[in-house]
């Protein structure tokens, strides 16, 4: 009986064993910061792609006849330019074809030129404008541009809150700079008034004095073009020297860790921008949060479903190409359609979305709560 059973075991590592080397292994390079401050969106991003490929290794896809299982190359690029160079390299140097991200625009820039030398399929969600102008044909975005999340919280801004007068703070990163841009020129279009201009940086935590500044302004409402890990304790100073006023943003705040950083007890009057329609309004969106939930415990943040989408969109356009070749997947992806859990993809030159929702999100406690797509 031992040794049959011994047999048998044999059998089915054999078997493991064969099957295994059947299958392509597709390595997808993943770039976002994972530990650091902007960790938790982060670890979002890179569990957004992992549900995706859990999803469709379970499909089995065939590639030229042969079946491939896609695996996550998880770089940490801790939201710093120069190491996002490094990780860059190093996926470009292990002949990884594909990347999903970075996250961050001030990354994204600089990487950008290395996978793009190495001829690497970029899909990102930075944000930033400059990004799609750099001309590089391998690149795409996934998400919003800065033109619509900037623009869409200055007509929210005007339109809604009807607020005539506002103060403006950036981080003076690519993204804080780009969507303050932004929000700028159209509340300007739009008859508002800028009485302050402030800037911090991206490691700040102390901002009594520009605080300060924009409370002697008196200023409808704040607009603040950063990241959570600034945005929270802002809101927090704001609230403590009695600034009450709105706080308004695009997608680098719009996360539970804001109001966690917060520590606002109430109605935090914040409001900010993301990429994508309403997730909740669509069958799409509520199956996407619900398997996010089952998967990890927990809720999804700003772009997990972004990176759930972008994962699909490239296997699409391998399945449909029969190909791991640039060349080929590259003008599938430019020519093609694919209704995602945050919208359509479809692009234009630029490698921008020729649509892309957008929705306005406040705070309810912890919870971001959607409240109206543009």
């Amino acid at each position: 009986m031992k040794k049959i059973l011994f047999s048998m075991t044999a059998v089915t590592l054999a078997l493991t064993a064969l099957t295994a080397q059947a299958q392509e292994r597709i390595r997808i390079g993943f770039m976002s910061p994972i530990t650091g401050p902007q960790a938790a969106n982060g670890i979002d991003n890179r569990d957004g792609a992992q549900l995706a490929i859990k999803e469709l290794n379970a499909k089995g896809l065939k590639v030229g006849g042969k079946p491939v299982v896609f695996e996550l190359d998880i770089h940490d690029d801790v939201a710093d330019p120069k190491q996002g160079v490094q990780v860059a390299q190093t996926l470009a140097d292990k002949k990884v074809k594909f990347v999903l991200g970075p996250y961050n625009s001030g990354v994204t820039v600089p990487a950008a030129r290395v996978l793009n030398e190495s001829d690497v399929v970029v899909l990102t969600v930075a944000s930033n404008p400059k990004v799609t102008e750099l001309g590089y044909n391998n690149l795409f975005r996934i998400g919003a541009s800065d033109n619509q999340l900037g623009a869409k919280m200055a007509t929210y801004a005007a339109q809604d809150l009807k607020v005539k007068t506002v103060a403006v703070i950036d981080d003076r990163t690519a993204y804080g700079q780009g969507v303050a841009k932004e929000f700028t020129e159209q509340a300007k279009r739009l008859g508002l008034k800028v009485v302050a201009n402030e800037f911090t940086t991206d490691k700040a935590t102390d901002f009594s004095a520009i605080l300060t500044n924009v409370r002697a302004s008196k200023a409808d409402a704040v607009f603040f073009g950063g990241y959570s890990p600034q945005g929270g304790p802002m809101l927090r100073q704001m609230r403590s020297l009695g600034l009450t006023v709105p706080l308004l943003g695009g997608d680098g705040i719009c996360s539970s860790e804001t109001a966690t950083l917060a520590q606002v007890a109430g109605d935090l009057n914040t409001f900010c921008t993301q990429g994508g329609s309403m997730l909740d309004k669509s069958d799409k969106g509520q199956k996407f949060v619900e398997r996010y939930r089952a998967e990890y415990k927990r809720d999804p943040l700003t772009y997990a479903a972004a990176f759930y989408d972008g994962m699909y969109l490239l296997a699409g356009a391998i399945e449909a190409t029969q190909s791991l070749d640039a060349k080929k997947i590259v003008p599938a992806i430019a020519a093609g359609k694919y209704a995602g859990v945050t919208g359509e993809f479809a692009y234009d030159p630029k490698h921008d979305l020729k649509s892309s929702a957008v929705t306005v999100y406040t705070f309810k406690g912890k919870d971001v709560v959607p409240l109206k797509s543009l």
